[in-house]
Formats: structure tokens, sequence, C-alpha cells
């Protein structure tokens, strides 16, 4: 079988086109908002200077972009581990995905540590050293009681040691996929061999991504930016959130790719299973959306409806993300319910890409209302720059995935499961 691809030139340049506008952006945000700029201490835990805008929003995309692609691995991972065949036909595309992780998790590393060695205590007020000294009017008794792992030593090791433990766990996985390019047919003791190390690895996988972007992971980057604030469904709501996207992006690059006559074994039955688990998961990231709200609204406790009471308000005045926050349940529960809910239209290529670009936008948007109240109150917008920012990221994920489809095949010959990906049916 010979399934190589060359990228359309079209596609190159929206790759950097969007990675130029990127660079511009951040650029015009090192110029115009001086990053290196003391953070501003009259609003306490709300810097909101224009240096706080900067970190704030390359934290709140290296992140998330982070995350969805790092998704794409978790799916191939989780489907080997239950005997899944029907992805195999499309599995060089999650593969293509998850191959920019080392990248993005490059950039979101120097960005952490950029914002933590830096006292960024505008992004994190944990990292203000008076916190913990008793003699200082400024002792926190929440925050010293959360020191012990609540500190820049704990959050940089663990940080590191997460995203190099996806990195190295994510090779092995895509190394152990190409082997079988490239040596030829297997008779049943070695795919029987060729599958236990798959298993082994996926195992390990899965169960390193629950220890981090299942639970811990979220807490330092994201729920520390509000640190007297916790939630157990935070890192939950974070995986559905950046797992939806990731399917819907692996949806996107298999309907451009079939637009351009290539992988000829994926048909609209594996789009509808695609398309099942963006419609489960849109359900999925809204019931924890609506338990998260519900809980902490009906118990009314000031220490857990401070987080909502910063986005929404109260009932007498309305927040400064009262509109972003349940445009949220528009875009990323309602829309997905009820354009997907229907067999047909989860079959239906347009349909399928129009609902992955607004549930990858959307989640986008939500992840902007999770860090810029905690670090920019009132003053953040989406202007320009923000959105400016996002295109690098996208143009870095179109140039990632684009060079491992060339470099490899679109299909990954003599799978054990080839046969019934090829023939399967829903």
């Amino acid at each position: 079988m010979s399934h190589n691809f060359q990228l359309p030139s079209s596609y190159k340049k929206w790759t950097w086109g969007l990675i130029v506008a990127g660079l511009l952006a951040v650029l015009y945000g090192f110029i115009m908002f001086h990053p290196f700029a003391h953070p501003a201490h009259t609003e306490g835990v709300h810097g909101g200077d224009s240096s706080t805008r900067f970190w704030a929003v390359l934290l709140q995309n290296s992140v998330y972009f982070l995350l969805i692609t790092n998704a794409a691995m978790f799916f191939i991972c989780v489907t080997t581990l239950a005997l899944g065949g029907w992805q195999v036909a499309m599995k060089r595309v999650p593969e293509a995905i998850s191959s920019v992780v080392p990248i993005l998790g490059g950039i979101t590393f120097i960005i952490l540590l950029a914002i933590v060695l830096g006292g960024r205590t505008d992004i994190y007020h944990w990292l203000d050293a008076s916190l913990y000294d008793k003699t200082s009017p400024n002792f926190d008794k929440i925050l010293n009681g959360k020191h012990g792992f609540l500190n820049p030593t704990f959050f940089i090791v663990w940080s590191g040691l997460s995203i190099f433990l996806w990195i190295w766990l994510g090779q092995k996985m895509r190394t152990l996929s190409l082997k079988t390019d490239n040596e030829g047919q297997m008779d049943l003791v070695q795919s029987k061999k060729w599958m236990d190390t798959n298993f082994t690895v996926s195992s390990f996988y899965v169960v390193f991504f629950g220890l981090t972007v299942a639970s811990t992971i979220p807490w330092f980057w994201l729920m520390s930016i509000d640190p007297h604030w916790y939630s157990t469904m935070y890192s939950w709501y974070t995986f559905a959130s950046t797992f939806v996207s990731g399917m819907a992006l692996i949806a996107i690059f298999v309907v451009y790719l079939k637009n351009r006559g290539e992988l000829e074994y994926v048909t609209e039955e594996h789009l509808h299973d695609v398309g099942k688990f963006m419609f489960a998961f849109s359900v999925f990231w809204a019931y924890l959306w609506f338990d998260q709200y519900m809980l902490i609204w009906y118990s009314n406790q000031p220490e857990e409806t401070r987080y909502f009471i910063d986005r929404i308000g109260t009932a007498e005045k309305s927040g400064p993300y009262h509109g972003i926050f349940f445009f949220n349940l528009i875009v990323n529960f309602l829309a997905p319910l009820l354009l997907l809910m229907k067999r047909g239209a989860k079959r239906n290529w347009t349909m399928v890409t129009f609902v992955g670009l607004l549930i990858i936008f959307g989640h986008w948007i939500d992840f902007f209302q999770m860090i810029m109240p905690g670090t920019m109150a009132a003053k953040a917008e989406l202007l320009p720059f923000e959105f400016g920012v996002a295109c690098l990221f996208i143009g870095i994920i179109m140039w990632g995935v684009g060079r491992y489809l060339t470099q490899h095949s679109l299909v990954q010959k003599n799978h054990p499961f080839l046969k019934e990906s090829m023939i399967h049916h829903t």
C-alpha cells in the first residue's frame, strides 16, 4: 500500500501565515505590555497591569493547546487498551496531532518557568513569600496550609516531569506504530508480542495521564490562580474540555484529508464514531459545568462562591465575565447537543467540521474565563492580541501535523486490526 501525502501549497500558506501573525502578536505584546515589568500590587491578587495580560494570555493558549494535542495520544492509548479496531484506518491523524506535544510542551514549560521564577504574583498569588511569614501582616493561614505542595520547587519539578513523560511515552507509542510499516507483515506470535508492548506502554500512559491531566496538573497550572478556592470537579472539568476539543481536532483533520482524496479506508462509519465522542463529551462537560456550579451555589459558602462572583457577579450586579460564562454553555453544550443529536449529522462531513471548529473555539473561550478573572479581574478583553497569540499556536499545530503526515504513511500498515477497521460498520 502506498499512502504518501504531499502538503498542498494552500495548507503551507495558511500555516506560515498563522505563525507569522502569531509571532507579530507576541512581538507587539513584548513592546507594548512590558512583560518583565514588576507586577502591580495595588489590587492585591488582581495585578491588572498590562504585563499581567501578556503572561495570562500566553498561559491560556499554551496550556489549552498543549492539553488538546495531548488528548490525541490519550485517545490512542485508551482505544488500544479497549482492543479497539475501528480507529486504525485513521490512527495516523491522532498520532500526527500528538507529535506536536514536544514542541508545545517545551513552550508551555518555558512560560511556566518565566511566571514562577519571575515571581509573577499577579498570576500566581501564592508566589508571594510574605504570605507564609507568620510575622508579616500578609500572612495567609489558608495558603500556609497548602504550602507543602503549592510552592515553586514542587510546581516546577512536577510540571517538568509531567511534560517529559507525556512526550516520552507518546514517542514510544508512535515508534511502535511506525515499526509496523517498516518490518513487514507479522505472524501470530509477532502480533501478540507487538500488541503486548502496546498494552504496556498504553497502560503507563493512561495511569500517568490520570495522575496529571485528570488530577494534579489543572490544580497547579489553573486552579492555583484562585488559590483560596478549590473544586473536586475541576480537573475532570478541564479534562472534559480538552478531550472533546482534541476529538474535534481529530475530526477536522480527518475531514480535510478525506476532501483531499486521502484516507481511502476511512468512511462515514469512522466519522460517525468520532462524532459520538464529540457529542458524548460535550454532554459530559456540561454535566460537570452544571454540577460544579449548582453545588457551590446551593451550599452558598463564601470561600466557594467567590469563584463565581468574580465571573458572573451577584443578583444585584452582573460581573465582567457574565456574558462569556453563559456563552460557554451555549457554544459548548447546546450547539453540539442540537447539531449532533441526529445520527445523520454525525455522518455529515460538513456538519462535523463546523461543530468541531465551534467546540475548539468554545473551549478556548472557556479557558479564557478560567484564567482571566483571577489575574486581570475586570480588565480582560478579547482583542486582536488574544486572537493573535492563538493564531501562533494553531499555526504550530498545523505545521507539526503536516510534517508528520508527509513523513509517514497515512495508513498504519500491517496492524493486526487493520482489516477490522476497513470493514467497520456501526
